[in-house]
């Protein structure tokens, strides 16, 4: 249960005083629909209003408050026409300037003969100094009710500054009196703020220089959330670390056999992390690591020798991936070398129906198949195993720690192993897989060719058209990479059924068409027809650009590339290069290109090294954005950036580790009070876990 101190900030925004339904609806689709969601709308800038110039020295486009008499009101001759009101001090007159404004305010707020202070940005119109809609217009008197430095909130259609501001203001009268969950020698160190203090002062920043998240107030909310991270992370993984496993041990025959099977030998990283693996697989704790590898570093050939081990010591072991076409390509490359060790392998996916489903279920349960490969079909209800003891889960990132948990329940002190061919900043991964030890992949195995990167502009796709037309007839295959899938008017960008009928102008029936709209057994024939039929073009969507092994494409044309991210163009570039021919990636671009996309075009030339790609991301794009972690299940941070508060993040995992060392159930008053923290992000999962939680 939520302690009962959040309450207040756990209601409907709704709740707030002067904030009706269509308000709130509107601030909910903005910044969440919770009083909490409106601390953690920070400004993004601020309006200085403690310039007051005379009239003549007030500088065009900047922000003025100025006092001036009003001279004459200008009431306009037709509705279309701009209301305008004559004011001047010693120095000039001004024109203030109102569009669909309303005679009797303006007369009743601004009196002929009566001196106003007004505020707002000034404009030059020709000769005429203007100022359009005054933010405000007060008495002399009422000067000092205007705030001289006034926050700047992210907004949204239909919301407008002023009553975000006062919503935001009511949201801070509910600010309860929290108990304290830092370390006081941390708090006295880094010089920071009381939780309350630090939101009060986050919201009413002093400069620009205070919106960038350089103060302390600001430094203090970053790092709350980053614990709040950290702790619901190392909790999971106290918990996984504390359940009894059991230890798998297996003399490793099977492995060798598959071994010998290959016509290359392992890389160092390959047998490092299998060596890894296997110490983990053999210790009574049961396993949570994260095998992380760029695109063809082997990890499937790893996970198999896991897989193996298991096997061997009389268990099952299950392969879970995110799509059908993914767990389709596993099944083709791991069952021809279990089958070496005279493994079973079995395949199950959501479009499995009738007798072959049945005969699966029946081999799982009574243990005639060692192996499971499948999607999400794998912990259906009816879906029972003999022994599950090893789950690997593909694309860590497409799947919620939800289902690696709902994998693992199908057996009893289940080892997990999951894999991801996105590399990932170290930073990240923190924040990511925290509750993970990490293997990593760093070399490529033997025979994979490196790809050649060009960049062109988008007035030579004709010549690109020529050179994938050169290609087709030495027998490659050629992917072709669109950002959109239909004509979008707001965006002027290929769409992939547009480029695909234009292809088929040029190639004919050669060109096929695969986006995420598509029903799934459509996009499964599309890729089938790419893969070993008659397709030798494919126009496609980001759909493709996981996993999915075509060793005889050896063209990758990337339409609008400058509107892909790098981890995005990486992931695309290496769906070729898997042969034995070589193999070039165009990147097509439409000028003028932004300083962020001419760099991140000039990096994918330099280098094909994933996690060097990875850092680079990271630092251009911040985390926000990066991987699309919002659509990813990567944690998308309302307070902290990474490239800001990176050094908070390695404090904020060590604080958490020691606060689980010395209180593992979060019992001591400090320990009370880090509830109340994972409670205030939004981390009750983790709470769940505690065992008194």
């Amino acid at each position: 249960m939520r302690p009962e101190i959040l309450f207040p900030l756990f209601v409907p925004v709704a709740t707030l005083p002067g904030i009706g339904p269509r308000l709130a609806e509107t601030i909910g689709r903005l910044a969440g629909p919770k009083v909490v969601d409106l601390l953690w709308h920070l400004p993004t800038g601020v309006v200085d209003r403690r310039a007051a110039p005379p009239v003549a020295g007030a500088r065009p486009g900047e922000v003025a408050t100025l006092t001036v008499r009003v001279l004459r009101h200008m009431e306009p001759a037709s509705r279309r026409q701009p209301y305008k009101v004559l004011c001047a001090d010693d120095s000039a007159e001004i024109v203030l300037v109102f569009f669909h404004g309303q005679r009797d305010y303006l007369r009743r707020m601004l009196p002929e003969g009566q001196t106003r202070v007004v505020s707002g940005v000034v404009d030059h119109y020709g000769a005429e100094i203007q100022m359009a809609h005054p933010d405000y217009m007060v008495t002399e008197a009422e000067r000092d009710s205007m705030p001289a430095i006034e926050p700047v909130y992210p907004l949204t259609a239909g919301l407008t500054g002023k009553p975000l501001v006062r919503a935001v203001a009511a949201a801070l009268d509910r600010l309860p009196d929290l108990p304290e969950w830092l370390d006081g020698s941390l708090r006295e160190r880094e010089g920071w703020p009381s939780w309350a203090t630090a939101v009060r002062a986050a919201h009413a920043p002093e400069s620009l220089a205070a919106v960038e998240g350089a103060t302390p107030a600001r430094a203090r909310l970053a790092y709350d959330e980053l614990l709040a991270n950290q702790l619901a992370l190392a909790v999971v993984r106290h918990q996984q670390r504390t359940l009894p496993g059991r230890a798998l041990t297996a003399p490793g025959e099977l492995g060798r056999k598959i071994v010998d099977s290959l016509p290359f030998p392992l890389t160092g990283s390959q047998e490092q992390a299998i060596e890894e693996i296997r110490a983990d697989l053999a210790a009574d704790a049961r396993m949570l690591r994260l095998l992380q590898g760029d695109v063809g570093s082997g990890k499937t050939l790893v996970a198999l020798m896991a897989m193996a081990t298991a096997a061997e010591a009389g268990a099952q072991a299950a392969l879970m991936a995110p799509t059908e076409i993914l767990a389709r390509q596993h099944h083709a490359t791991v069952a021809p070398l279990a089958a070496a060790a005279g493994l079973e392998v079995a395949l199950l996916t959501g479009r499995d129906k009738g007798k072959s489903r049945a005969d699966t279920l029946a081999a799982l349960a009574d243990g005639t198949a060692s192996i499971a490969i499948g999607t999400h079909a794998l912990f259906q209800e009816d879906v029972a195993f003999a022994d599950l003891r090893l789950a690997v889960i593909d694309e860590q990132h497409r799947f919620g720690v939800h289902q690696r948990l709902d994998l693992a329940s199908k057996g009893h002190a289940v080892d997990i192993l999951v894999m991801t061919a996105t590399p990932i900043p170290r930073t990240l991964m923190l924040t990511a897989y925290g509750d993970m030890d990490v293997s990593r992949l760093t070399e490529k195995p033997p025979g994979r060719r490196p790809v050649d990167t060009r960049v062109m502009p988008l007035g030579r796709l004709d010549d690109v058209v020529a050179a994938v037309g050169r290609s087709l007839d030495t027998g490659a295959k050629v992917y072709w990479v669109c950002p959109l899938v239909e004509e979008s008017e707001a965006l002027d960008v290929a769409a992939a059924e547009d480029r695909a009928r234009h292809l088929r102008d040029v190639f004919g029936d050669r060109v096929g068409l695969i986006h995420g709209r598509m029903k799934a057994a459509d996009r499964d024939a599309a890729m089938a027809a790419f893969v070993d039929g008659p397709k030798d073009v494919l126009v496609a969507t980001t759909v493709i650009e996981v996993g999915v092994d075509v060793p005889a494409a050896t063209v990758m044309v990337v339409e609008h590339a400058e509107r892909f991210g790098l981890a995005q163009l990486h992931q695309l570039r290496g769906r070729i290069g898997r042969g034995e021919r070589p193999s070039t990636c165009l990147l097509v671009y439409a000028p003028p290109l932004s300083d962020a996309a001419r760099a991140r075009l000039a990096i994918m030339r330099e280098t094909e090294d994933g996690f060097r790609i990875a850092e680079e991301d990271l630092r251009l794009r911040g985390a926000g954005e990066l991987l699309g972690t919002r659509q990813s299940g990567l944690p998308a941070f309302r307070i902290a950036d990474l490239a800001l508060h990176g050094d908070l993040l390695a404090m904020a995992r060590d604080d958490a580790r020691l606060a689980l060392n010395r209180d593992p159930d979060l019992t001591t008053d400090r320990g009370w009070a880090l509830r109340v923290l994972l409670y205030l992000f939004e981390r009750d999962a983790a709470v769940r876990y505690l065992r008194s939680g």
